[in-house]
């Protein structure tokens, strides 16, 4: 069995992260501006990690007009110290092709991954205009 140690980031490293996260929601722009016809966007995730006694989190992140056009979902794994699962082409496709309703899964993009990573099933739901659209049309 392969080990992976996680190198324990600064203060100042952490600081950096954050600020390059918070600089890639800025230059994303905002839902509004790419997608003016999307009236929310609901992500439900399930995500488990841990090998020993694997923990399962339910989160669900709502979208708005007013929110940034950013959809990558931090990683929960306490290994990982720069991954996360990048949903912003699985949801511009579902927009370009008028889909209101995906499910999936995806594993971490982390450059650190080990046996245990994480993984998470998600479920994309889009409302356009105000209107649900029927997805198996």
């Amino acid at each position: 069995m392969v080990h992976f140690e996680r190198k324990k980031m600064t203060h100042k490293e952490k600081t950096a992260a954050k600020m390059e996260k918070m600089q890639q929601r800025l230059d994303s722009g905002l839902i509004s501006e790419h997608f003016p016809r999307v009236s929310s966007i609901v992500i439900n995730v399930s995500n488990s990690y841990g090998e020993r006694n694997p923990i399962t989190v339910l989160r669900t992140l709502n979208f708005w007009p007013n929110s940034y056009a950013y959809f990558n979902i931090d990683c929960l794994s306490d290994r990982c110290s720069d991954g996360g699962y990048d949903l912003n082409q699985v949801i511009t496709m579902m927009i370009r092709n008028h889909r209101d309703s995906e499910e999936g899964e995806l594993s971490c993009d982390s450059s650190n991954l080990s046996s245990g990573h994480s993984r998470i099933n998600y479920k994309v739901s889009i409302l356009y205009d105000g209107t649900i659209l029927n997805s198996s049309s």
